[in-house]
């Protein structure tokens, strides 16, 4: 059978009422591919005097991917990087060795009310490039490639599929794509005959889903039997994204925002940022302390 597993979420309160829904890292599944670490947040409607913003803080050793459904986010970073994130686009962060970010409601957004939903995911690096340069990468939703399936409408975000790449670079085979599928249709997700070991897993956002006779209830992770081919069916009509790519090359600690492949790189990190020495983001003196 294709899937393998079914993951449940688990709910997250990160702070003032802002619940998410947690899937990587979970105690049956640590990764799939490079992924380390799924949120689903949302939809949910924030008002004026709702005070999601998240301040400062640092990360290590992965890249975080945001990818929004509604609503807006302004990242700035250490990298002088001011970026307004919108529905479509990719954001790409390679943290790399260190890098210092916050993520809050654009001015114009703050005084009405929106629906806020999107997904935020960390690909962890590869060992060898788990200390490369920071670097922030935006790509708008015009530049993402669009697929027209039968009765469903596929975006590769991230990495190749049904013939088409994404512009989003990454260090290691990454597969991310946004599906959105008609009721009654049923897409064939093939397998990549020169990536036949790529790990893969769909999550559905709003919707149930069938791959290859098994149910899957919305907001669960199904994770998919490397090298098979599966038939994903949208009864109902369903969001749904597939995440997934070349497994990771060796086991991955992971300590509040930082990842790494040893216990002493995350202790380094720890020590930096209570010193604060891995950068500040330009114009903002607020800072999240270690946990």
């Amino acid at each position: 059978m294709p899937v393998t597993s079914l993951l449940p979420p688990q709910d997250k309160d990160l702070g003032g009422g802002f619940v998410v829904r947690r899937l990587l890292p979970a105690p049956a599944r640590r990764a799939v591919g490079p992924f380390v670490f799924f949120d689903h947040f949302g939809p949910v409607v924030t008002r004026p005097g709702d005070n999601h913003d998240v301040r400062p803080h640092p990360h290590i050793g992965l890249a975080t991917v945001t990818y929004l459904f509604a609503g807006a986010v302004m990242h700035r970073d250490s990298l002088g990087s001011a970026q307004r994130i919108e529905p479509g686009a990719i954001n790409w962060m390679n943290a790399g060795r260190g890098i210092v970010h916050s993520e809050r409601t654009p001015e114009d957004l703050r005084a009405t009310a929106y629906t806020a939903h999107g997904l935020q995911l960390w690909a962890a690096l590869p060992r060898a490039f788990e200390e490369s340069a920071p670097a922030f990468s935006h790509t708008p939703a015009a530049a993402i490639p669009r697929v027209e399936a039968p009765g469903a409408t596929v975006r590769v975000l991230v990495g190749e599929a049904f013939g088409r790449w994404s512009p989003v670079q990454t260090f290691a085979d990454t597969l991310y794509l946004d599906v959105e599928a008609t009721a009654g249709s049923t897409l064939a997700l093939p397998i990549a005959a020169d990536r036949p070991q790529q790990e893969r897993a769909v999550y559905s956002v709003d919707g149930p889903l069938i791959i290859d006779g098994a149910e899957v209830p919305v907001h669960a992770l199904a994770v998919l039997a490397p090298g098979v081919a599966a038939q994903i069916a949208a009864p109902a009509g369903a969001r749904y994204v597939v995440v997934g790519g070349e497994p990771l090359d060796g086991p991955r600690v992971i300590w509040w925002n930082f990842v790494a492949s040893s216990r002493e790189r995350i202790e380094a990190a720890k020590d930096a940022w209570r010193q604060q020495r891995m950068g500040t983001v330009p114009g903002e003196t607020e800072f999240i302390l270690l946990p």
